[in-house]
């Protein structure tokens, strides 16, 4: 079925985004003041609305909800506002007396209490004064999107359907769009073009289905994982090392993630996840939360704010919770071959294949992952058609709402679809049914590579047994499907130059975390001389990246090695080599716009410094660092810094 005549972004493409300039957010509670504040952040008017203070004699007493709400974002941390100064842009106000200010606005969002009558309560009331043209969405995190305007008139329900941001909305990428079979289509497209390009969201449309697509097998995963902990006996500290950065999934890990987001949201989603599922058949609904996640409810053990929860402080020491004897004892640092193994393994695909085909018998790690993963991969095939249209959708929500490298389609792939499953049936585990169609078809991956496409690429679809298009927003093609269609020009190991087309190249750094080493710099030097054919054939240069993080810099690790040899001349050479190079980058014939983003640290500054533009992404972390390990910034940062000193002076 296509929910709401949406199939994926590929029917929203073609459509002119509609002008939105004033947002309204129903509920100035943790979620919706960061909604507002990230509206605010992109240059939009919000009007964000509360209950009244009783106690209030005037306006503004009665306001001191909102009032306290639009204050805590000034001083959240991580911070919620781009600028202090953008909470001007919110406009504050009660249910009581406010409401007529939504007649202003061109969207307004719901984001009160996860309560139905609460919900239902205040969109009747809000909606005697919304604008005829408005839209109108919930937050909700997982109740079920058609039945909250269930009463509400028909022309209401055409402008209603779902949008879950998730927590932090400025950080967090993903936008889940729940369309009711009686949403406007256009309307939605408008939500979900507007979202994508000004607020710079991932964008994915949802069924109207338990907890949707992220929360509904994130919950899962989360709690099958402390399943799995208890039945071989694994410590908190064990199950973070082997569920962070060894799988491409944040470093957090599973439980010092569960202490940020806060264990009574998590019992609350949780809990919603086995009422919902239950209800409708889930094969895995008799996952829930142990007793000793009760206990710890119950004792206020709730994570970064209230101090403790699955890790606490106590003077300069880390402790970590005992599940087994509800107690806290000093954080360990584990060591599992099988992680070891796989630490020098850059490639994510690969070092995931690396762990999963570990030795059970010999290696936790491995005895670990197995059930994990397999167990991930089967509930998440058997939520096809359920939770979202396709894997597409699925992989993209699980890598946007919870920062995984790869969605889990594309970790199956990377370990081999045949040889799994065939692992699978040898001890007796269930297979979905969606996997046996697959393979029943004489396919061995959800996905294929194809050249033709901008994406790069097709995937599974059950419903029809074929591979179709993986569609990509109006426009938008990636480094990655460019280069697949013969669009690099030159590379090494670490860089690579690729036309991007319209007579532009793009400079990709590839290296680990992008540091900047002798590879990266010749070659962005021989580029950018202006008697290379690269400034003969292109017009203009970009230089940027698809990778986590721009570049964290030189590769200091070099020079060290170099000083403590005392190989003086070397190290001179590097300084100069650098140097050269930010050079070329300002004094190219050509024009050479950086697009930095994320980490653009000490070299990576430098380099963005010297283009003739910058286009920056908004979170942008940079700086000359070097000084923080007793370096003196030598790439021409300095001089740089120093002419834009002298130019503001003289103006």
């Amino acid at each position: 079925m296509i929910v709401g005549g949406i199939r994926s972004m590929a029917d929203i493409a073609a459509r002119p985004p509609r002008v939105l300039r004033r947002i309204g957010v129903l509920g100035a509670g943790a979620m919706g003041s960061r909604i507002a504040a990230h509206f605010a952040n992109a240059g939009l008017q919000v009007v964000l609305l509360d209950m009244a203070d009783a106690a209030g004699s005037n306006h503004a007493e009665r306001n001191r909800i909102t009032a306290a709400a639009v204050e805590a974002l000034k001083k959240s941390k991580p911070p919620a506002l781009y600028l202090p100064a953008f909470a001007e842009r919110i406009t504050i106000g009660n249910f009581d007396d406010d409401l007529p200010l939504l007649a202003e606005c061109d969207w307004v969002i719901e984001a009160v209490a996860e309560d139905l009558a609460i919900k239902r309560s205040l969109i009747a009331r809000a909606a005697a004064y919304r604008r005829a043209d408005a839209i109108f969405t919930t937050n909700t995190s997982g109740l079920p999107v058609a039945s909250i305007a269930a009463e509400m008139p028909e022309e209401f329900r055409r402008h209603w359907f779902g949008t879950h941001f998730f927590n932090p909305p400025r950080y967090m990428r993903l936008l889940e769009i729940i369309p009711t079979p009686e949403s406007n289509l256009q309307w939605v497209s408008d939500i979900a073009q507007f979202a994508a390009v000004r607020l710079g969201k991932c964008v994915v449309m949802a069924h109207d289905s338990p907890n949707f697509i992220a929360n509904r097998i994130g919950t899962f995963n989360l709690m099958n994982i402390v399943r799995i902990m208890m039945l071989q006996g694994l410590t908190v500290e064990e199950v973070d090392a082997l569920t962070g950065q060894a799988l491409g999934w944040p470093k957090t890990g599973t439980f010092r993630l569960c202490d940020l987001v806060g264990l009574d949201v998590l019992a609350h989603v949780a809990d919603n996840f086995a009422q919902q599922t239950q209800r409708i058949g889930d094969e895995r609904g008799d996952v829930t939360l142990p007793d000793f996640f009760r206990t710890m409810l119950q004792n206020r053990w709730l994570g970064d704010k209230t101090g403790q929860g699955f890790y606490r402080k106590e003077k300069a020491q880390l402790l970590a919770f005992d599940w087994k004897t509800l107690e806290y004892h000093a954080a360990a640092k584990p060591n599992f071959a099988a992680t070891e193994l796989a630490k020098p393994i850059n490639e994510t695909a690969e070092r995931i294949k690396t762990l999963l085909w570990g030795d059970a018998r010999k290696d936790k790690a491995a005895a670990f992952y197995w059930p994990m993963l397999a167990e991930l991969w089967n509930y998440s095939a058997n939520r096809i058609g359920e939770v979202a249209e396709d894997i597409v959708a699925i992989d993209r929500a699980m890598a946007a709402g919870f920062n995984w490298e790869l969605g889990p389609f594309e970790m199956w792939d990377a370990c081999g679809v045949q040889e799994t499953v065939a692992r699978m049936r040898a001890e007796g585990q269930p297979v979905a049914a969606n996997v046996e169609k697959l393979l029943a078809g004489g396919h061995t991956r959800w996905y294929i590579e194809d050249a033709s496409l901008a994406s790069g690429r097709r995937y599974y679809d059950p419903a029809s047994n074929s591979y179709l298009p993986v569609e990509t927003a109006a426009g938008e093609t990636s480094l990655a499907a460019i280069k697949k269609s013969n669009g690099v020009v030159k590379k090494n190991s670490s860089v690579s130059l690729v036309d991007i087309g319209d007579g532009v190249a793009c400079i990709e750094f590839r290296s680990k975390m992008n540091s900047l080493g002798g590879d990266i710099v010749n070659f962005v030097t021989q580029t950018l001389r202006a008697d290379s054919d690269a400034v003969k054939n292109f017009e203009a240069f970009v230089i940027t990246n698809e990778g986590v993080n721009f570049s964290v810099g030189a590769n200091l690790m070099q020079l060290l090695l170099a000083m403590q040899d005392g190989e003086w001349d070397e190290v001179t050479q590097a300084i100069r080599s650098f140097q050269g190079m930010t050079q070329a980058i300002k004094f190219c014939p050509r024009p050479v716009v950086v697009a930095p983003f994320g980490m653009a640290l000490g070299g990576g500054t430098e380099v963005a410094i010297h283009g003739a533009a910058r286009q920056a992404h908004a979170e942008l972390y940079s700086g000359l660092v070097e000084c923080s390990v007793g370096v003196i910034p030598g790439g021409g940062g300095c001089k740089e810094k120093t002419l834009r000193i002298v130019d503001e002076a003289s103006q």
